[in-house]
């Protein structure tokens, strides 16, 4: 995309514009959308959390882990039983630090759909690694019901 601005000499001259790429995930529908310039682009089906557990409202991506350990079990990152998958997108809910509650992938991918998980929003791994490697740090996530 581009825009025109004015010179002092009267020439127009072409100026590259950044364009703006944000979340939308939807519980109720299972949905997280990547939004170029206020166009939805990409679709992919998630899991939520279980009743309320998913905090709504407006975050940011606040860090990347490529094979994440789950230090609840001490399952280092890229074991099978790991499930938080290949990737985690930490968001940047208040008090977390970013590591409480992020996008990632799963080692159950029957989970994608329903709301199971302990407040994560969970995708195929094959679709966390394509957001991982798309998505900067600092992008905007909007989760809303």
């Amino acid at each position: 995309m581009w825009i025109y601005s004015i010179m002092s000499a009267g020439v127009l001259k072409a100026a590259p514009l950044e364009d703006n790429v944000s979340l939308v995930i939807d519980k109720s529908d299972h949905r997280l959308q990547v939004f170029l310039n206020e166009t939805p682009v990409y679709y992919f089906a998630i899991a939520t959390g279980k009743g309320s557990l998913t905090p709504e409202g407006e975050f940011k991506i606040a860090n990347k882990v490529k094979n994440p350990w789950y230090l609840r079990k001490n399952i280092p990152g890229g074991d099978k039983k790991n499930p938080l998958g290949t990737r985690w997108m930490g968001l940047s809910v208040p008090n977390t630090g970013g590591y409480k509650y992020g996008i990632h992938g799963t080692n159950n991918p029957y989970s994608i759909g329903h709301s199971v998980s302990s407040g994560c929003i969970r995708m195929r791994n094959k679709d966390v690694e394509w957001l991982f490697r798309h998505i900067p740090i600092g992008t905007k996530v909007s989760i809303q019901q």
